[in-house]
This record gives structure tokens, sequence and C-alpha cells, in this order.
């Protein structure tokens, strides 16, 4: 019976764009996925000797879900993705794209500590909820977490919430609307993340494929590829 490919799952939007080269050196062509509304290839993958791979392409959020479920062997995921999950994931290497940081933001003229001395319930909008309530723990902070999934800055400004928890890169968005970073959560950026069945059963293409990235980071060095 043939062994099936090595599945890897990739993340839908910007980091898949910043994957490219990456993956390209790795030789591993995700061009099947531009220009179509195709979820599922099978490509040829240099790494493996021309062996093929089998590329999902999934919302970000979900990539842990299909590798922690065995659906996926490998992928490529944000460590903000992979916190926010709680998955049981094995990851061996930092691949240094999408560098940015999970971070209290607000209206300027207040400090995390004016926000924890401020009476009443505070209010926070974030798109992760299970990492701010883990820093509301830590700081003691008793706060009401309103859950979003689109503009999480306009919670801010449209007075849904007193802060937001959200990823800020450059910082542009947040000067362009009036706010600050107040302190930093979490330092983010892609991971790539194995399922633990699978790095048994399947080490040596596992193993092939993470130094296949490794000599990649070398030849395209994290910070080459385009921003905004």
């Amino acid at each position: 019976m043939p062994v099936r490919p090595l599945t890897l799952a990739l993340p839908k939007g910007r980091l898949l764009d910043d994957l490219g080269p990456l993956l390209g050196a790795a030789g591993i062509d995700a061009g099947a996925f531009a220009h179509t509304r195709k979820l599922i290839a099978d490509v040829p993958a240099g790494c493996l000797g021309g062996a093929p791979v089998r590329l999902l392409l999934v919302k970000p959020g979900d990539v842990p879900t299909y590798v922690e479920c065995g659906t996926a062997d490998v992928a490529v995921a944000g460590s903000d993705t992979l916190r926010e999950s709680g998955a049981d994931l094995l990851e061996p290497l930092d691949l240094g794209l999408g560098r940015c940081r999970l971070a209290v933001v607000g209206p300027p003229g207040r400090s995390v500590d004016v926000i924890l001395g401020t009476p009443g319930a505070l209010r926070i909008a974030t798109k992760y909820p299970s990492l701010t309530r883990a820093w509301c723990r830590a700081r003691g902070l008793e706060a009401a977490i309103v859950h979003l999934y689109g503009s999480v800055e306009l919670a801010a400004l449209a007075g849904l919430s007193d802060v937001v928890v959200d990823l800020v890169s450059s910082g542009a968005t947040l000067r362009e609307n009036g706010l600050v970073e107040y302190e930093t959560l979490l330092e983010v950026s892609a991971r790539l993340v194995v399922n633990r069945a699978a790095f048994v059963l399947r080490h040596r293409e596992v193993n092939t494929l993470r130094e296949a990235f490794e000599g990649a980071l070398s030849a395209v060095p994290p910070g080459s590829e385009s921003r905004a």
C-alpha cells in the first residue's frame, strides 16, 4: 500500500505570502493556490527527493487543530495562534517570519498601572480571549473580555472597550488612530509545528523538511520579505 504524502498545512493570508520564498528555497511550490480557490494540492517536494507533499490551505486560527488532530503532519503557524489554542504540538523551528507582538493598547496618557487602579470592571476587546484572561490573572485584574473577530482597535475608539489586546507590528495603525501601546504580552513569530505522532512515525521526512527549512532560512533570511 502506498504511503500517503506528508501533509503540510499552510495559513491563508499574509503569512503565506511571506512563506513563498522560503517554500521555494526548500523545493516546495505553493503556486497551485495562486489565483484559484483550491484548498488542497499534492506537489513534488525537492527536499524529499521529489516525493509529493500534500498542501492544505487553512484559516490561520484552525491550523493548530488540523495538526493536533493528525489531519496535517506539519504546519506553519504564528506563535500567537499556537498559544491561544493551547494545542499540544512540537515546535522544532522558529522561522522568524511575521515578527510582531501581542500588546495591550489604548488611549494615550494612561498606563497599565493607571488601568489597574481604575475603579469598576475593565472592558478589554481582543481576538485572543485565552491569552488576555491569562494576562489578567497574572495581573490580578478583574475584567470583562469582549471577543471580536474584526478590527479590534475600533473597539477602543468607539467606546466598546477601555483597552484592546491585539497584534502590533510597525505601530502605524495605532499612530493613525491616536492609540498607544501599554505593555507587551507576547513576542510573535511563525513556527514550524509537528504532530507528536507524526514526529515519531514519519521522523525521517519531518526531520528532512525541518532541515530544508533551516537551509532555506540561510538563503532567505527573515526580514527579507516585503513589509507594508
